[in-house]
């Protein structure tokens, strides 16, 4: 879902535990690292998307965390051209809602074997 100003939405997860420590993965295949985020599908609520991104991506399932914040409005990003994919149309960037999310569960309940990202 693209929107009209060519912005995929989308959501992102900073999940922090106990200590203070924070969840940041390296991309398959990719020299790169990331918090866990991912496509709003539909008519999803950025909530909605949260919770399936959270399960989808790391395994865990809305009682697994306690949301502690969220931003107030959407950050956008443009991305570079040499990024843009010929068949991606009208999508020029993102816009992100991101969430601060709190492990109830144990660190041991993250679980990477759901995501192929």
């Amino acid at each position: 879902m693209i929107d009209s100003e060519g912005y995929r939405p989308n959501v992102g997860m900073i999940v922090a535990n106990d200590q203070g420590q924070v969840l940041w993965a390296k991309r398959v295949g990719q020299q790169a690292w990331q918090f866990p985020q991912g496509g709003i599908k539909g008519r999803e609520s950025p909530e909605q998307a949260l919770f399936r991104e959270l399960n989808e991506e790391i395994g865990l399932q809305p009682d697994d965390v306690e949301v502690i914040g969220c931003t107030r409005g959407w950050l956008r990003y443009r991305l570079p051209r040499r990024l843009l994919r010929q068949n991606q149309g009208s999508f020029v960037g993102q816009k992100q809602k991101w969430f601060l999310l709190k492990m109830r569960a144990s660190d041991d309940a993250v679980d990477f074997s759901h995501s192929a990202t």
